[in-house]
């Protein structure tokens, strides 16, 4: 099983997680809440929010590529990267990864819009 590594975060992750049995198929995000990684997830996994943003800096190339769905969101996220994805359409291939989860997220909800 491919190990997912998920950089410090002040927030989500203050000293970082490593997730040595990460199961393919299944989505970064859903890996990451099953393994007390708390990242934001405002529209329980459905791809019509950007607050699971994340960077994938090592195994990018692993991934399935994103749905035009998915980029449409990705454009608005905050500090989007060439190797950024929205973790809860990402699935995990047999490849490990490097996580890196981005300072800020756009949550309409939680910030009263």
């Amino acid at each position: 099983m491919p190990k997912i590594t998920i950089l410090p975060h002040p927030d989500v992750c203050p000293e970082g997680k490593t997730i040595d049995d990460a199961p393919q198929g299944v989505s970064i995000c859903r890996v990451m809440l099953d393994h007390g990684v708390n990242i934001e997830h405002a529209c329980e996994l459905s791809c019509a929010c950007t607050t699971c943003h994340v960077v994938v800096r090592q195994g990018f190339s692993s991934l399935d590529e994103a749905t035009d769905d998915e980029e449409d969101l990705l454009d608005r996220a905050w500090g989007l990267t060439s190797t950024s994805r929205l973790s809860c359409q990402a699935k995990i291939a047999g490849t490990d990864l490097t996580i890196e989860i981005p300072r800020y997220t756009i949550n309409h909800a939680k910030e009263n819009h």
